[in-house]
């Protein structure tokens, strides 16, 4: 039995992966900076009470992580798995036309919080002698450029190479470190980055229906990869080009609208 914490798991791909790993047996601690949302998640997942546990914490304080590490393996006896994966959207706005203030903040969660959260846990990992950390990739993971997502692209961007030149540097720790590219999901982050109804909203609303997925079948493919792998340094990639490719030439037959009202 694996112990798995999962930053932001509260909704979307982060409580898709805090399901599908407790109904593989294993047990996990859930995070989240709001005592209410981190409420409710164990709420809908008390049906495995024995093993799941919720530790409040802000990603953008060092602090607050190294204490979500220890609170989680002192109720588990260790941490297998550490999944960096809190994160905030942007609606489709260009650069300057966003506030400073949630610039100041999407950098600190994102960014900072992947930092944060890959330190704590890699410290603790190196007194217990194994475990795994994975951070969630995105858009601008792979120098791709949307118009009005410059900001959150940048700070994805980022995490790339963060988490790479991180895995390097720790090559000989016995830790191991992955990237992971869960696609296009549709969750709370994507519906608000298309919630203005604009003509711009309604061509990104055909494009994610076109290439987006569900978090279950995501979800459950992201965590076989987890448990799987046994190297230094993975990518675990979901939508590959390949599958885009096939969606974008058979994609008629998907008939799919997430957003129905």
């Amino acid at each position: 039995m694996k112990h798995i914490v999962i930053t932001g798991s509260t909704r979307g791909i982060g409580f898709g992966l805090a399901e599908r790993f407790l109904e593989k047996g294993h047990t996990v601690t859930l995070n989240s900076s709001d005592q209410e949302r981190l409420d409710e998640a164990l709420c809908r997942l008390s049906r495995y009470k024995d093993r799941v546990y919720g530790v409040r914490g802000d990603v953008a304080d060092r602090k607050s992580m190294e204490l979500l590490f220890y609170s989680a393996a002192s109720r588990f006896g260790k941490v297998d798995i550490w999944v960096n994966n809190a994160g905030i959207g942007q609606s489709q706005k260009r650069v300057w036309e966003l506030d400073d203030a949630f610039v100041n903040r999407l950098f600190a969660v994102n960014l900072l919080g992947v930092i944060n959260g890959t330190v704590a846990a890699f410290n603790g990992m190196k007194l217990q002698g194994f475990g795994k950390i994975f951070n969630m990739e995105g858009h601008g993971s792979k120098g791709s450029v949307i118009d009005g997502m410059s900001i959150y692209g940048t700070s994805k961007s980022a995490i790339h190479y963060f988490t790479r030149a991180f895995a390097h540097e720790a090559r000989e720790s016995g830790v191991q470190f992955g990237a992971v590219s869960p696609g296009i999901v549709i969750t709370g982050l994507l519906l608000n980055t298309v919630s203005e109804p604009s003509r711009e909203s309604r061509k990104w609303k055909g494009f994610y229906n076109l290439l987006a997925d569900e978090v279950d079948s995501v979800s459950e493919f992201l965590v076989n990869r987890m448990l799987a792998t046994t190297r230094v340094y993975e990518c675990i990639e979901w939508l590959t080009k390949r599958k885009v490719l096939f969606r974008l030439l058979f994609g008629t037959f998907r008939r799919r609208d997430f957003f129905a009202s």
